[in-house]
């Protein structure tokens, strides 16, 4: 059974840190990432890493998040820097396996201002 299971959500201010976990299991994803759902707003893609280090990031986090990964852990991490209150929504962990999506069942960032 594939699973991606996330961590590390929570309440900051403004100018604060948090860091994303999540742990994948039941398979091995080429590409690893994250999207972020704000209330009222469609799903947005936020960062991906592939299995090989490759990354890609939203022009909106660049600067301030960095994406990784574990691959003998099978898991992905963000951390994120210099948090604004527009970064506030759910967090999904996604990964891809031969084209099928992957989500996880999200974590809440909330940054206040």
């Amino acid at each position: 059974q594939v699973q991606l299971v996330e961590s590390g959500g929570g309440l900051v201010q403004a100018g604060g840190s948090l860091r994303l976990s999540c742990a994948a299991s039941g398979s091995i994803f080429v590409t690893m990432g994250w999207y972020r759902q704000a209330l009222g707003k469609q799903r947005e893609l936020v960062a991906l890493i592939s299995t090989g280090g490759n990354t890609n990031y939203a022009d909106s986090i660049k600067g301030r998040f960095t994406i990784s990964r574990d691959n003998a852990k099978n898991t992905v991490y963000l951390v994120m820097n210099s948090l604004k209150a527009e970064d506030t929504a759910v967090y999904y962990c996604y990964g891809n396996v031969f084209g099928k999506p992957y989500w996880g069942q999200g974590t809440q960032v909330t940054v206040s201002s």
